[in-house]
């Protein structure tokens, strides 16, 4: 049976929206409605980002995201509540980004039955190594969940082969060197990043970091890429209409719909 995940990259020449919010940023309820609001928008896949007082992988933009959340109070247990809320609406699928600490502490096994019983598809562990991953990937495994990893332009042909083995669903290709943050431009070494990866494997590649307009996402649709990740500019809505969330959630139903109208572009 395939799984949600598996179901959106199946729609042949579709290039699937990916888009990502920090979870309990900045409140639970509100961001429930913004999880909504980007589904209604047209997101095929919502990544939640858990929050993590250390998020090494990510810029000042979602760093706040971050500490919104936890001042907040998130937890797992929030977290676990919010995806069954979005859940009792929508079966689009639901991948956390996270960092190892957060599992590790709840128990590994606890975790992701957890996770799956609330409705989670995927999870992506930011700083656990493939080569430290085998216990997290079986017990994805065991529980249905897809483990996706992260490749960067630094990765070698050697590793990527070692990460491509242990992937499933999709694989997150970070197009730029350092943190997340929206860019302005795309840079020959993201594009050329994506077609090394693509010699490796079959399984759906999708840009992040850095991805924030139209004439983006036209550019990685061209190149091949079978998604496309955007976080920073998500967050920044958010932060924008912050105390206003009827505004925020018109700004961001109309914001992924723009986004997705380039990725379903002909051009």
């Amino acid at each position: 049976m395939m799984g949600r995940i598996e179901s959106v990259f199946a729609k042949n020449g579709k290039t699937a929206f990916i888009g990502f919010t920090v979870a309990g940023d900045p409140d639970k309820e509100t961001s429930v409605r913004i999880a909504k609001a980007l589904i209604d928008g047209g997101t095929d896949i919502l990544e939640l980002g858990i929050p993590f007082s250390d998020p090494v992988a990510d810029g000042p933009t979602i760093q706040r995201a971050d500490d919104r959340a936890l001042a907040a109070g998130t937890t797992p247990d929030v977290i676990f509540e919010l995806v069954r809320e979005v859940r009792k609406d929508s079966e689009v699928p639901i991948v956390f980004l996270t960092y190892y600490n957060t599992i590790f502490r709840r128990g590994i096994d606890r975790f992701y039955r957890e996770a799956q019983e609330a409705g989670v598809d995927g999870i992506l562990v930011a700083d656990m190594p493939v080569e430290e991953s085998e216990e997290v990937v079986a017990t994805a495994q065991k529980y249905g969940i897809v483990p996706i990893f992260l490749l960067t332009q630094t990765t070698s042909s050697e590793r990527m082969d070692t990460i491509v083995r242990h992937a499933r669903g999709y694989l997150y290709l970070v197009s730029v060197l350092g943190v997340t943050g929206a860019r302005t431009t795309v840079s020959p070494e993201a594009l050329s990043l994506l077609q090394r990866v693509r010699e490796h494997t079959g399984l759906p590649l999708a840009p992040g970091f850095g991805i924030s307009t139209p004439e983006q996402v036209r550019i990685w649709k061209q190149a091949g890429a079978d998604g496309v990740i955007v976080g920073s500019a998500i967050v920044d809505i958010i932060e924008r209409h912050l105390g206003d969330t009827p505004a925020m959630e018109t700004a961001l139903r109309q914001y992924v719909a723009s986004m997705k109208k380039a990725v379903e572009s002909q051009k």
